[in-house]
């Protein structure tokens, strides 16, 4: 898996109760077997709809993915069918797109990844402003400052003081170069100034034995995967970084309010269509989108293991691509990191 692509597995367990309530199995076709809801007046959709998926099996994108996915073929009467083409920096996911025909019956998932690639890359065979039509946001993915239980690191402030006065003893885990969380963990310490050392690894589970094992101070990493860790107690989460806080952990605060204002950085996905899809396509899709992330029973799924749903317009989700771009690119060349 290539940098910018790596997304953390879940805890096993985690996995099997999230497939088991919103899949039944997570078969890759998703068959109707509800009315048809909300098939469009103009006959679209009037067969199977297919979303790539730029990452792998098992990740929280993918198992969002195929919720909404499942819902989507329950109100337009018609399968969607998951296509799981992580790796090569998207390529893969994105040829499968672009070369389908502009139809809104090959669909893709893009998200802050794809936000990042372009600043990670020297060159990539598409462009993602010019050749994705925006559809909706889908979820958002809290990042967690996670320590393990005896840390002498008690609250976000002893982490942000730390970080400032002691940089260079500081060791910050996160997992692969260029992934959202390790570019989270650069971001903060080009924010306060910080000169601890920060340590990727391949995987959630290698990231979380040292941890445990002392090797690195703290860990920047999505809730999801550590969400079984943290309800047992044997890691402890300090605060999270986007600027709100999560919505069934109240009590966790943010960055931004353990003083860092403005503070604000999470990882999150989305539909996009191909460049040139049919307006009136692209709202439905996103109406639709929108519709099945507010229903409660999806909400609670999702928010049960550590993902928010949150749904946008076509137009929201362009600004928020545009200002993702700036803002990582930024991080990306104030870090040092190399393009591939």
């Amino acid at each position: 898996m290539n940098k910018g692509d790596t997304a953390p597995t879940w805890p096993a367990g985690t996995r099997r109760q999230f497939l088991g309530r919103s899949m039944a199995g997570g078969a890759a076709l998703l068959a109707p077997g509800f009315p048809r809801i909300a098939r469009a007046q103009d006959g679209y959709p009037n067969r199977a709809i297919r979303i790539v998926v730029n990452n792998a099996p098992g990740g929280v994108g993918d198992l969002t993915v195929r919720l909404v996915g499942q819902h989507m073929s329950e109100m337009f009467g018609q399968p969607v069918v998951i296509d799981n083409r992580g790796g090569a920096g998207g390529i893969l996911a994105a040829n499968q797109l672009l070369g389908a025909p502009a139809d809104g019956y090959t669909l893709m998932t893009a998200g802050n990844a794809t936000a990042v690639r372009p600043a990670l890359f020297r060159s990539l065979p598409y462009d993602v402003q010019r050749d994705f039509a925006s559809v909706s946001t889908m979820a958002f993915f809290p990042i967690g400052i996670v320590v393990s239980p005896d840390s002498p690191l008690r609250t976000a402030q002893d982490f942000i003081r730390k970080a400032k006065e002691d940089g260079r003893d500081l060791n910050i885990g996160t997992i692969a170069i260029g992934s959202t969380q390790h570019l989270v963990a650069e971001m903060f310490k080009a924010t306060v100034g910080s000169q601890a050392t920060t340590v990727p690894f391949s995987s959630t589970p290698q990231l979380l034995n040292a941890l445990l094992r002392k090797d690195v101070d703290v860990g920047f990493e999505i809730l999801a995967p550590v969400w079984s860790q943290m309800e047992d107690r044997t890691l402890r989460v300090l605060a999270v970084t986007q600027a709100t806080r999560v919505p069934n952990l109240p009590d966790l605060p943010t960055l931004a309010e353990s003083g860092l204002p403005g503070f604000d950085a999470a990882s999150w996905n989305s539909i996009v269509a191909r460049s040139g899809t049919a307006p009136e396509i692209v709202a439905k899709l996103s109406t639709t989108i929108n519709t099945i992330l507010n229903r409660p029973d999806v909400r609670k799924t999702l928010l049960d293991v550590g993902v928010e749903p949150r749904g946008s317009t076509p137009q929201d989700l362009d600004a928020l691509t545009a200002k993702e771009m700036v803002r990582w690119r930024e991080v990306i060349e104030t870090a040092g990191i190399p393009k591939q």
